[in-house]
């Protein structure tokens, strides 16, 4: 049986399935995710493109050359961020209907991260992108 993962938006019109494992799931405390979340940072788990089915009022912006971040164009809420180029899809953990079910294995850009944040939970930090 395959691992399924839903979630959406605050108002109920985005709505989305991922199937299977996450590829990874990080915490990015880069500039670029605090501005688009409107957060300091963005928990989110990485899904191939093609495992995850998404209906509903879907907006998207290109927040950077070959990122494409989506939210509700009803209510705003942000649901992922996606490079379509290496066919991945990063769904917030904020808008999975069981975020629990996930844990981050490691923070990055945490050069970018606020001062008043404490990392102490033991995850490899890595000062900008994760390694290779």
């Amino acid at each position: 049986m395959v691992e399924t993962h839903s979630g959406g938006c605050l108002c109920g019109a985005v709505r989305y399935v991922a199937q299977g494992p996450a590829i990874n799931v990080r915490v990015c405390h880069c500039r670029l995710c605090q501005r688009a979340i409107g957060a300091s940072f963005n928990a989110r788990a990485l899904f191939a493109i093609s495992e995850v089915t998404m209906t509903g009022p879907v907006g998207t912006v290109h927040s950077s050359e070959g990122l494409k971040r989506g939210f509700c164009s009803q209510c705003g809420t942000t649901i992922f961020s996606m490079r379509e180029t290496l066919g991945v899809m990063g769904l917030t953990l904020g808008s999975l209907d069981e975020p629990d079910r996930f844990s981050p294995t490691d923070h990055i850009w945490v050069a970018s991260k606020q001062a008043w944040l404490k990392l102490d939970n033991g995850l490899p930090q890595y000062d900008q992108g994760p390694p290779a």
